[in-house]
């Protein structure tokens, strides 16, 4: 009952409602945490898993545009016990709480879901984005928290200066007291050990609770909206502001080849397909199997996939996949997909219940759900012909929107209840 007590009270929110413009065509029909990841996972699976993995089960997610695939993805995929009333991941639209608005940034969508907070009365609350590849053990962001007497403490990931006009800059002192923020500065001011490097801000933030409701009534009053652009940068002069350094951020059972502080924004086309390769190889800059620190996510119940007369090198096949006569060189199949015979793949992904047919060639696409590629088609040869029909990305990814919901490529489901995702 000691520890019990002395265990931190933690609510998080998840902001999982971003629109995703730059991932379009693959956030036409879907909001960007709900996009399909690497062989059998979706983006917002790994700010969840990091936070189940991290004791902290409380979790409210805050969805708006085109959500529902995200909510029938929470509803199949993260339901918790309901033995354990403070254990939940629930989705919350926009409350309109003030008249008949939207989320208009990151404070407002804490701002109107206020009553939530007041009801658990937690002792530390954590605000985390949905759109990020990474692992991270948030008990130690908190232990820092504590130990620093911060009122708030922002998660930065140690970025090289000539990076540092993609990021927003977090300036601090000899004890990572944050002292400035620059938004995207062309010339930004270095980690004082070491010159070479700047903190970016991943927009992870730990509030102290009483903190929180104080600085969001505030923020709401002032017409506030957004905590790294108006909220945060205020707070300065008055409160305690720490960074902590995701690099120092240890995970249980990374192997040695592994980047170390592996975090991606998956937030455009290019950097979506990168992260991809990134988890391929015998030594990947970031390795899907952890047991250790698992990557939790879809309870699908589909058998393994199967290969018959193949030739596959460096590629992840998702279940349930058949691959029949073909070659697929550095490519991610996901689940339920049909790759015919003399198809030839090459550093391609290919989501959920596509089929791929008889002697196509295929090169550096991105092929979306439900899709038939026709016998024989060539895509990813020349970028001409492929700007005619698709999005060609600016390094050359070819992108093929989603196709027809009703169509399997395993055309054997009937009316049966059939594999839930």
């Amino acid at each position: 009952m000691r520890e019990r007590r002395q265990t931190d009270r933690i609510v998080a929110f998840v902001m999982a409602g971003g629109e995703g413009k730059r991932l379009r065509p693959l956030t036409l029909e879907r909001c960007k945490p709900a996009v399909p990841f690497g062989a059998r996972y979706r983006i917002v699976d790994f700010v969840l898993s990091n936070l189940i993995n991290s004791g902290i089960r409380s979790i409210y997610m805050l969805v708006q545009y085109k959500s529902q695939s995200l909510i029938e993805h929470a509803r199949k995929a993260w339901t918790i016990s309901q033995l354990l009333p403070n254990q939940f991941v629930t989705v919350v639209p926009p409350q309109m709480r003030d008249g008949q608005v939207w989320f208009r940034g990151t404070a407002d969508a804490v701002y109107q879901s206020i009553n939530l907070l007041r009801i658990h009365q937690p002792d530390l609350v954590a605000v985390f984005g949905a759109d990020h590849i990474y692992r991270m053990d948030m008990r130690q962001m908190v232990r820092l928290h504590r130990e620093s007497q911060a009122d708030v403490s922002i998660a930065a990931l140690p970025v090289s200066i000539e990076e540092t006009a993609k990021f927003g800059i977090v300036e601090v002192d000899d004890d990572n007291r944050i002292r400035g923020f620059e938004e995207k500065p062309t010339h930004a001011k270095a980690m004082p050990a070491d010159p070479s490097r700047a903190l970016a801000s991943m927009g992870n933030y730990l509030f102290s609770t009483k903190v929180l409701l104080e600085v969001l009534e505030e923020a709401h009053a002032r017409g506030d909206m957004d905590f790294g652009h108006d909220v945060l940068p205020r707070l300065l002069n008055t409160h305690r502001l720490f960074a902590y350094n995701f690099i120092d951020n240890q995970i249980p059972g990374i192997k040695p080849y592994e980047e170390a502080g592996y975090w991606r924004d998956v937030g455009t086309l290019d950097a979506y397909y990168e992260a991809h390769r990134d988890v391929l190889g015998m030594e990947p800059k970031f390795d899907a199997f952890n047991p250790q620190w698992p990557i939790f996510s879809s309870h699908y119940q589909g058998p393994v996939a199967k290969v018959f007369n193949s030739l596959i090198d460096n590629s992840l096949l998702g279940a349930a996949t058949v691959v029949d006569n073909a070659s697929i060189r550095n490519s991610i199949i996901r689940r339920e997909a049909v790759i015919e015979p003399d198809v030839e793949l090459e550093d391609c992904i290919i989501m959920d219940y596509v089929r791929v047919c008889r002697g196509a060639r295929l090169r550096r696409v991105i092929v979306d759900r439900h899709n038939m590629i026709d016998a024989n088609s060539v895509i990813g040869f020349n970028s001409e012909t492929d700007r005619a029909r698709y999005q060609v990305t600016p390094g050359g990814v070819v992108v093929v929107p989603k196709g027809r919901t009703d169509y399997f490529a395993r055309d054997s489901r009937g009316s049966g209840v059939g594999y839930d995702e």
